[in-house]
């Protein structure tokens, strides 16, 4: 358009700062910027919330809130994209602070704040502005279905079952519309919650033919998480059997199933699957392998395959391994796997306090003090235990 000679007007502006947006192209966003600038179209409000959700969206806050504070007459798009922007950075503070300065809100203003709580893991706060929500905000019912994914989100994570279906009545009392991501919020609430029957209930109202790999994901894990080792290895070949292909997230959830439950040969062989298929291992399943291994007994080939794997192993790996040796008795592994530990974590009282226990274990006394003694010369204080009488 430029090299034709053709010059832009202010409609022109808005729909570039929109594919800005949806690059996450911040040097694009910013090279408009400064052509909307040079051309004084600055003032121009539908120009200014377009910029500003740009920034607000490639979570650039600074420039957001520049464009805010230079807006003369904000509307409810601009203090929306601003609680939005502040909601993206996981700034809840300033998002609230915001969000209670607004004039007015909508059903855009209250979702972009819950669903900031949500990500930011402040669920109890996302379940108490929902409650709010639904005696402020005038709006139809079926405009807080992506907000009900939040919701549904905060409930899981924090473990609220009966607010989870209080939820899920809400939906059914509204006649909300029973979208794919709504319907896959519910299944993967209630599986995390431990409501299998209810979960594989929502899941089986849907059309097979309508799913898609992240519903089938949830209901897996669900039944992975819980033990149900059969019924998700029968729910997997079901999903192959419909044509949806598995990604690495499935087979994370098969391989955790199999770690818990033994399955060592099983585990390799969904391990293999992923670079038959053309996918590459993450850490979180090595992981599985680690933890499978160990509980399996075997440490030996654990360690082995720890010292060989292409990505550096986590503290929550060689916590795994190192719990393994100890259940197996293979306190010489256990020992080398705990000063791995020791140095990966030095402020971690637990890895020195595991450590000398398995020096104690072989009544290997001087290494035991020796051990608590490097504890303390580091500052590093042992946590206190404690009950809990519910």
């Amino acid at each position: 358009m430029l090299r034709t000679g053709v010059s832009p007007g202010h409609l022109t502006y808005p729909f570039l700062f929109k594919a800005s947006s949806r690059l996450f192209d911040l040097k694009l966003g910013l090279s408009v910027h400064a052509r909307t600038t040079k051309e004084g179209f600055n003032s121009d409000r539908y120009i200014a919330n377009s910029m500003l959700h740009m920034y607000a969206s490639c979570k650039d806050i600074a420039h957001a809130r520049m464009v805010f504070d230079e807006i003369p007459v904000k509307n409810l798009i601009s203090w929306n994209s601003m609680v939005d922007g502040y909601a993206k950075c996981g700034n809840m503070e300033l998002a609230r602070q915001v969000f209670d300065s607004m004039p007015d809100r909508d059903v855009v203003s209250w979702s972009s704040l819950i669903d900031g709580y949500v990500k930011a893991g402040g669920y109890k706060e996302a379940l108490v502005m929902f409650n709010k929500m639904q005696g402020a905000a005038n709006t139809e019912a079926n405009e807080v279905t992506v907000t009900m994914v939040s919701v549904l989100s905060a409930c899981a994570h924090s473990g609220e079952l009966e607010k989870g279906r209080a939820m899920h009545d809400y939906i059914t009392r509204n006649s909300l519309p029973k979208t794919l991501v709504l319907q896959t919020s519910l299944v993967d609430m209630y599986a995390k919650c431990g409501a299998i029957d209810e979960a594989l209930k929502v899941f089986r109202e849907f059309s097979v033919l309508k799913t898609d790999v992240l519903m089938w994901n949830a209901i897996i894990g669900g039944l992975s998480t819980h033990g149900l080792l059969e019924e998700a290895l029968h729910l997997f070949s079901e999903m192959q059997t419909t044509g949806i292909k598995p990604d690495e997230i499935t087979y994370l959830c098969l391989l955790s199933a199999c770690a818990h439950g033994g399955l060592v040969k099983e585990a390799w062989f969904f391990f293999d699957c992923l670079e038959k298929h053309g996918m590459a291992a993450k850490s979180e399943h090595y992981a599985c392998l680690v933890d499978m291994m160990a509980r399996a007994g075997q440490v030996a080939e654990a360690y082995e395959f720890v010292s060989r794997m292409p990505v550096e192993p986590t503290p929550s790996m060689l916590g795994a391994l190192f719990n393994g040796c100890l259940n197996h008795k293979r306190l010489d592994l256990a020992e080398i796997v705990g000063r791995k530990l020791i140095e990966m974590q030095p402020d971690n009282d637990g890895r020195y306090v595991g450590l000398a226990n398995v020096y104690a274990e072989v009544k290997r006394w001087d290494e035991c003090r020796n051990t608590r003694g490097e504890m303390e010369r580091k500052g590093v204080k042992k946590t206190r235990g404690y009950s809990i009488v519910v």
